[in-house]
């Protein structure tokens, strides 16, 4: 009899942590795991943000919107919905991959993929519960198992994430297909620096406008494109400054929100430049792709990426260092082999290996 294994995330869009629990899914399907991925599914969503392996099974939990709903209700009833709706006893192994599925399930084992800092008492509690509670704990980086164990004093196990290297290295390639794929998007961007996980304070998002009000100086042609943004929490304040900030800089950035999987390799092949101005993360997944895609990556200078990308990618503290290291990405050619050849070592199959291995010493069937 396979594995029976439950893996949870709060939502259908196109998030890290969405990501990484499909891919993961899959992964461990393809090495004969019996896998059903248990989601909450919002504003009307009858599947995810991309077709999922028929080998996977998927359980939604419909969430509907409540006008005057706060962030706190929001999250409350998002956890009693998927606590109510989830049936523990059907599976081996339950895993979680955020602080919402966390808290609904009970027992499990949960991926932390990225520490928060909240200030709402409720908040805050649930983020404490979903790092205590769970009886084995997972992360994708060392640097945030390190965090984990100075915070806790606990040790979770690193598993770094995997990469679907090859349809991104593919999209940067010489056929017909991607050629074309990449001009439509030149065509309708231009020259652009892309980012990629909307408009909110732990993307960074306005320090990049502020070094693309520098970089412009050299080359007004030049086009800040921000890609995704889903998400629960509720960022008005920082989209605010942000619009002032673009307004007084007479940066207009090119916001897509979320876009077709199935467009995103080409989107991230046709820049000239990524940026990744994150002041937190867990690995670092999306600059990833733009290494497989053969980019250049200017990241903050993290530990975290330090210890992912090494040597791979540019880094800067601020502003003024993202657009002196976004300059020198776009007018010197670099060869892009390290890079891709970080993102193809970095397969699915492996983490998904490296997952099995660490439920069958955590089973509490």
């Amino acid at each position: 009899m396979s594995l029976r294994v439950a893996l949870l995330t709060y939502s259908t869009k196109p998030r890290g942590g969405v990501v990484h629990t499909l891919n993961l899914a899959e992964a461990l399907a393809a090495q004969g795991a019996d896998v059903t991925v248990w989601s909450l599914a919002r504003a009307g969503d009858r599947g995810f943000f991309r077709p999922v392996s028929p080998a996977v099974s998927v359980r939604l939990v419909e969430f509907t919107d409540v006008a005057g709903d706060t962030v706190t209700d929001r999250i409350v009833r998002s956890i009693e919905l998927l606590r109510q709706a989830f049936t523990p006893q059907d599976y081996d192994i339950v895993h979680a991959q955020d602080c919402i599925s966390a808290n609904a399930v009970g027992s499990c084992i949960r991926t932390i993929h990225h520490l928060d800092e909240f200030t709402t008492p409720v908040l805050a509690q649930c983020h404490e519960r979903a790092i205590i509670e769970p009886y084995a704990r997972i992360c994708v980086s060392e640097a945030v198992a390190a965090e984990v164990r100075a915070g806790w004093a606990l040790s979770p196990t690193v598993i770094p994430n995997g990469v679907q290297a090859q349809r991104f290295t593919d999209a940067a390639g010489d056929s017909p297909e991607a050629v074309a794929a990449r001009r439509r998007w030149q065509s309708q961007l231009g020259r652009y620096v892309l980012a990629v996980g909307g408009i909110e304070p732990r993307k960074g998002t306005i320090d990049l406008v502020d070094a693309m009000a520098l970089l412009r100086r050299r080359d007004p042609r030049l086009t800040l494109v921000i890609a995704g943004g889903e998400t629960l929490f509720d960022y008005r304040d920082y989209r605010t400054a942000f619009d002032q900030r673009c307004l007084e800089h007479g940066v207009s950035p090119v916001i897509l929100g979320a876009i077709e999987d199935s467009d995103l390799p080409a989107l991230v092949a046709g820049c000239a430049a990524f940026a990744f101005p994150s002041t937190k993360e867990g690995f670092g997944l999306a600059a990833m792709e733009a290494l497989a895609a053969g980019r250049p990556v200017v990241g903050r200078d993290l530990p975290v990426l330090r210890e992912v990308f090494g040597a791979t990618i540019g880094f800067a503290t601020d502003a003024a260092g993202f657009a002196e290291a976004l300059t020198a990405a776009l007018t010197h050619s670099q060869d892009p082999a390290a890079g891709r050849a970080l993102a193809a070592s970095r397969t699915w199959a492996s983490a998904a290996r490296a997952h099995l291995d660490f439920y069958l010493r955590h089973s509490r069937r």
